[in-house]
């Protein structure tokens, strides 16, 4: 992942919202702007630009 294993800690506990695309904790069942179910993990690996 990244230089920073603390920041990778926090990282890793963030789902992201399919809907309205914000961040939220990994503990919550829906998300916490617009209330939509389907949340997906944030991405982990680091992408490089062309």
């Amino acid at each position: 992942m990244g230089k920073f294993p603390i920041a990778d800690a926090f990282i890793s506990k963030i789902v992201i919202c399919k809907k309205c695309k914000s961040r939220n904790k990994s503990s919550v069942e829906r998300c916490r702007k617009c209330g939509y179910k389907f949340l997906r993990p944030k991405r982990k690996d680091i992408r490089v630009k062309k």
